[in-house]
């Protein structure tokens, strides 16, 4: 097949026509000509070099400003041709880049799902919504035969696929290991060495994990650098923090972790989230840790799930629908 020419003598005659009568039927068969040439990637500057010989052919004695002026145009559409040219193989690449990441942040969703179980005298409530489409926090629960719950908890800093590909290991790290390493101190010790092993250097992992035994109510947990959770005390109608120390994961394959526990009486609650909750911006001004548990404070009657999606409807509201950074809350409540 013949490579598509512009013809000249057609665009010559649709110019001469417009032009002594203004007739709309040329513009409209202009516009044909336009369509066309894009179909079969003329260039910008190939189009204005034919009205120019046109323009020549009609009017040979054109002023010769008016031949200047038509020659910069060329040179100004050359400019713009090279521009576009490069601008829409970035939009291509941005499009297949795209569909890369949705495709990712599906599998991701696949590889890190993750059921809340029924625990009898614990109702449990979670959500994790990312900023983008890739989520760099993760949360992951795990029973033993004895029912006892793990929750882990985690916040990758560093971001996109490979931060996806870090949450994927570490979930299966979790789930690989025995019965017999389910203690919170061991487990961040344990996936402290799997990170420092096979993550980038430039890629750390905080995270929180916790058993819950249901028969004593007893919760014991550690923490390597994360987000300090928050225990309520319906005895004294309290909130605490749940400190503790710990370096994240990751950074030194001799680190260990101070475990920690507590005991959950009838009514008593526990918050765990990412600093996606804490660290929500109002305007320009981070909102304090009290603010954050008035919010949660004023839903934690409700049953937990309905709870953390109503606390999160009200902090996607305060940023005005716009997250600056992934949302992960959990409740437990006794």
């Amino acid at each position: 097949m013949e490579p598509y020419k512009f013809d000249v003598n057609n665009y010559r005659n649709l110019l001469k026509k417009y032009i002594a009568s203004q007739d709309e039927t040329s513009l409209y068969q202009a516009e044909q000509f336009s369509k066309l040439s894009m179909q079969h990637n003329i260039s910008p500057e190939e189009i204005i070099n034919v009205h120019i010989q046109a323009l020549k052919e009609l009017y040979p004695d054109l002023p010769v400003e008016i031949d200047s002026s038509m020659n910069f145009l060329l040179e100004t559409m050359i400019s713009y041709g090279l521009a576009y040219q490069e601008f829409q193989t970035l939009r291509e690449k941005q499009g297949e880049l795209e569909s890369e990441i949705s495709i990712a942040a599906n599998m991701q969703q696949t590889l890190l799902s993750t059921t809340i179980p029924d625990i009898v005298g614990l109702d449990i409530g979670a959500i994790s919504v990312p900023s983008h489409q890739m989520n760099g926090d993760y949360y992951h629960f795990v029973t033993d035969e004895s029912n006892n719950l793990g929750i882990a908890i985690a916040d990758v800093i560093g971001k996109g696929i490979p931060a996806a590909l870090a949450m994927s290991m570490i979930k299966y790290s979790l789930d690989s290991f025995p019965e017999t390493m389910r203690n919170p101190s061991v487990i961040l010790e344990n996936l402290n060495r799997v990170v420092e092993q096979n993550v980038d250097t430039s890629m750390f992992i905080t995270m929180f994990y916790g058993l819950f035994n249901p028969e004593t109510g007893s919760l014991q947990f550690s923490s390597a650098g994360h987000e300090p959770g928050f225990y309520y005390c319906a005895d004294k109608d309290q909130f605490f923090e749940m400190t503790t120390k710990g370096l994240v994961l990751g950074v030194s394959d001799q680190a260990t972790y101070e475990q920690f526990d507590i005991t959950m009486e009838s009514d008593d609650m526990v918050v765990l989230l990412t600093d996606g909750v804490t660290e929500c911006r109002i305007g320009e001004r981070f909102i304090d840790t009290e603010e954050v548990l008035e919010v949660i404070r004023k839903y934690m009657h409700l049953p937990a799930q309905e709870a953390v999606e109503l606390v999160y409807r009200h902090f996607e509201r305060l940023q005005d629908f716009q997250l600056r950074d992934d949302f992960t809350l959990i409740f437990l409540k006794k």
